[in-house]
């Protein structure tokens, strides 16, 4: 739901930053792996430290790196599959370590085992939520539905993460991740269900 409302406006944000790369002669592939070096980096570094509300901050600062290498490749008119491969790969590395950062510091400094479980419940539950739309569209259906894409799930664990650090209980960030661990279960089921339709509706081969 973010990515559809959000994108324009964002898209409109980050075009002269975007147009000020190419100028330097910056790649968008460099952008999309100094992106994910950044994504990781910071929820490795800072959040097993403890360091959860700055952690937040330097995460925070490389997250629209994802939208800016698109930009940037549709500006030259490489708007590939190349592209779009490696910026789905490495955004897989950069959701399992901003969920890995975040358990490891509640299995341990934090001693908040419950949170850490969630945290590893959402990493895993996003991978097949991923997954599952990979899969559909390798297979020539689409399946880009459901309550919790990677921009939810992005932006709840980052706020509410990064509040933590500020004092807010615990139990809300608690929260937040069991209902996106839930949300992402449901998404599953949903594009298991897109896809089964668009199966059925697929006319049978001659």
């Amino acid at each position: 739901m973010l990515n559809k409302y959000a994108r324009g406006f964002f898209t409109r944000l980050l075009t002269p930053l975007a147009r000020l790369l190419l100028k330097w002669g910056v790649t968008p592939d460099a952008v999309t792996v100094a992106g994910t070096i950044g994504v990781a980096g910071g929820a490795l570094v800072f959040y097993p430290l403890g360091q959860l509300f700055w952690g937040t901050v330097f995460i925070t600062l490389f997250v629209f790196s994802d939208m800016i290498d698109g930009i940037m490749a549709r500006m030259k008119g490489h708007d590939g599959l190349w592209g779009s491969f490696l910026d789905s790969t490495l955004d897989r590395i950069a959701d399992g370590a901003l969920f890995a950062g975040v358990a490891i510091w509640f299995f341990t400094g934090g001693q908040n085992p419950a949170i850490a479980i969630a945290a590893l419940a959402c990493l895993v539950l996003g991978m097949i939520v991923s997954y599952a739309r990979a899969k559909a569209e390798s297979l020539g259906f689409t399946a880009n539905v459901g309550l919790a894409e990677r921009a939810e799930r992005l932006v709840s664990v980052l706020v509410v993460t990064g509040l933590t650090g500020l004092g807010l209980p615990e139990g809300v960030l608690l929260a937040v991740l069991v209902i996106l661990a839930l949300a992402s279960v449901v998404t599953v089921f949903q594009r298991v269900n897109a896809v089964r339709q668009q199966s059925l509706e697929a006319p049978s081969p001659s």
